[in-house]
């Protein structure tokens, strides 16, 4: 695998014969080899020509757009080159026959509410007492195989994270005053910090799922949409208690990210560019850690733990495995 290659200065990309080259608006240039990159992410004001685009196209490679608050704006998705007319017309069926859609979402929130409650045992184990936040979310998730519908569904996963959010205050070293989520906007710290990495996490599944035969549009969990990748927000549910959730609470008992990280004066909806970056290259490092997989008997690393993902939904779709989701076991 490749490398995700983030730009925060402003310019220009253009293709450079058989190579990437960025060009600032200060007139300083870096040239990118294209064999290493597995998508891109634009932090800034940036100008592309069609000869850069038609060359990303042919390697495959997602560019995802983040506007001045650092809030995600959208992905150019090249052609994709793995196209499988049956998977498609499977996942339509799974999703057309509720009987099957709802066997699926229970089980992204089943992993999803499992992964969280793993998250608080870790902290209960080393000195934060969230034993009661514990034993309200474990007694909510034994709720999951029985629901009926998705709404039904979303409501547990609802109440699950208003739990698991209060415990923050007491997981975070820091005086946080954290009591729920708010996303549109943001109207804190806290809330603009998860919105920005859950973002991240959400551009990762995207770009894992363009390495797939499988359509990002078509979801189980998330109603599908205009304007998203729903099945994305599907996976990324998943994910976010290992990766995102984890990687906040490191930035900030560490004091990588603090109120000064953001411009008080919007409100903290603002994260500021040496911040942004700072959070981005901690995620990176986070997505190369391995782990040794049960399955296949190997180390691998967290980003491909999304594509095995994948991998095991379109296992289920054709019939071949029962999709579970993803547990953390350790």
């Amino acid at each position: 695998m490749g490398q995700s290659f983030y730009v925060y200065n402003n310019g220009d990309l253009r293709r450079k014969d058989n190579t990437l080259q960025f060009t600032s608006f200060e007139g300083e240039k870096r040239d990118i080899p294209i064999e290493r990159i597995d998508d891109i992410y634009i932090m800034s004001e940036m100008t592309f020509n069609t000869s850069f685009i038609n060359y990303i196209s042919q390697y495959g490679i997602p560019i995802h757009f983040f506007n001045y608050y650092n809030f995600y704006t959208g992905s150019f998705y090249p052609k994709e080159k793995l196209l499988a007319g049956q998977l498609l017309v499977k996942q339509v069926t799974y999703y057309s026959d509720y009987r099957k859609r709802i066997v699926i979402a229970r089980k992204f929130i089943e992993a999803a509410a499992d992964n969280i409650y793993r998250n608080l045992r870790y902290y209960n184990g080393r000195g934060k007492d969230v034993s009661n936040y514990m034993l309200e979310i474990d007694s909510l998730r034994k709720k999951i195989p029985s629901t009926e519908s998705i709404e039904e569904l979303m409501g547990i996963e609802g109440n699950i994270r208003k739990h698991y959010y209060k415990s923050w205050n007491i997981i975070v070293d820091q005086e946080i005053h954290f009591e729920k989520r708010v996303m549109h906007p943001p109207d804190n710290m806290i809330n603009s910090l998860i919105s920005f990495v859950n973002s991240l996490i959400y551009s990762k599944v995207l770009s894992e799922v363009y390495h797939t035969q499988i359509n990002p549009t078509i979801s189980y969990l998330h109603e599908p949409g205009v304007r998203r990748y729903s099945l994305c927000l599907d996976i990324a549910e998943v994910f976010k208690p290992l990766i995102g959730d984890r990687l906040i609470f490191s930035l900030l008992n560490r004091k990588q990210i603090t109120e000064d990280s953001f411009t008080k004066e919007l409100n903290f909806l603002h994260l500021k560019k040496e911040s942004s970056r700072l959070i981005a290259k901690e995620l990176e490092e986070r997505l190369k850690k391995t782990i040794m997989h049960k399955e296949l008997e190997r180390q691998v690393s967290y980003q491909y733990l999304i594509r095995l993902e994948v991998y095991k939904l379109i296992k289920h779709l054709i019939d071949e495995k029962e999709y579970e989701g993803f547990k953390i076991w350790w």
